[in-house]
């Protein structure tokens, strides 16, 4: 029972970091008390900078834990060089690369279309990963899958806004293809992974990744600077400071409720998270959804949390 409370709170932690991002990108009322957001403008370059931001936080937090749980994670990343492990070497900054660019497209998502549609769209990855385990692993997808599948793909279709005044057509349109696009990439990350974590242990690996995602967010601003003199530093600071600690406590409660229940019913209650972020949304920024749209999010994370138990049996 504790595993599940704790892998339920790890998305409802995670869950306030996407809405956090949302209020950066877009102004808000938030808590119907304060007017707050809207400090950068959700395109590629400033998507950068919040994840260097927040990276930057995280980045140490995660050593400093990482070496604690897994104390051999030093001699291992040691010994990945001494050795010229190319493969694994290749695969564990692939993943680096890969999240790097998932996080920047999400960003650009929950920047322009309603957060918890954003995540909803995002949550389609395991339809990508379920096709790409088939080409590289021959992992052949059940009938089962195949229809849990396109139930993912419906619902996600559900949740696609109109536009109106609020969000244009061409905003709705990126933000989707971003948000796709995203789950696409995550999806490469996960098959990936998979095979990289065959030789590697998961604590230097996924801390590899995150400091990779450092290293390319500040290079990527090196080579396209943002003048300073536009942004207002001190709530975005705040901001990320924000994101980057629930951030960091919803990946280790996360990592907790895996080590109580397994990674399998860790990720049937993982499914909750688009659901989770929606409501998250409308409690903190009073971001609604229409009765289609919210219908759309209960089937991704019906199709979602099938085809995890698709996957235990």
């Amino acid at each position: 029972m504790l595993g599940i409370l704790t892998v339920l709170l790890s998305s409802f932690v995670l869950a306030f970091h996407n809405v956090t991002v949302r209020v950066l990108f877009s102004e808000h009322l938030v808590l119907n008390l304060f007017l707050l957001g809207g400090y950068v403008k959700p395109d590629l370059q400033n998507s950068f900078l919040l994840m260097f931001m927040r990276m930057l936080l995280v980045v140490p937090l995660m050593a400093s834990l990482a070496f604690k749980l897994y104390p051999s994670a030093l001699k291992e990343l040691q010994d990945m060089f001494k050795h010229h492990r190319t493969d694994v070497i290749s695969q564990v900054l692939g993943c680096g690369v890969l999240m790097f660019v998932y996080i920047a497209l999400l960003y650009i998502s929950i920047g322009l279309i309603p957060t918890g549609i954003a995540i909803t769209l995002f949550f389609s990855y395991p339809v990508f990963t379920a096709l790409l385990a088939w080409k590289f692993f021959g992992d052949r997808p059940t009938f089962f899958r195949w229809l849990v599948m396109g139930i993912i793909l419906v619902g996600s279709v559900l949740t696609i806004p109109p536009s109106s005044t609020s969000y244009s057509s061409s905003a709705i349109t990126l933000g989707i293809i971003a948000s796709v696009g995203a789950g696409i990439v995550y999806a490469f990350y996960c098959v990936i992974a998979q095979k990289c974590l065959e030789k590697f242990h998961p604590v230097p690996f996924t801390w590899i990744s995150f400091a990779t995602t450092l290293v390319l967010s500040g290079v990527s601003l090196l080579f396209w600077p943002i003048p300073s003199t536009q942004l207002d530093w001190t709530p975005m600071w705040i901001g990320s400071i924000f994101s980057g600690l629930v951030s960091f406590a919803g990946h280790t409660l996360n990592n907790l409720g895996i080590r109580m229940i397994s990674a399998t019913k860790a990720s049937i209650i993982g499914a909750s998270s688009p659901a989770l972020t929606a409501l998250v949304a409308w409690g903190t920024i009073s971001e609604t959804l229409s009765v289609i749209q919210s219908v759309g999010i209960s089937v991704v994370t019906l199709g979602i949390a099938l085809l995890s138990v698709e996957r235990r049996s």
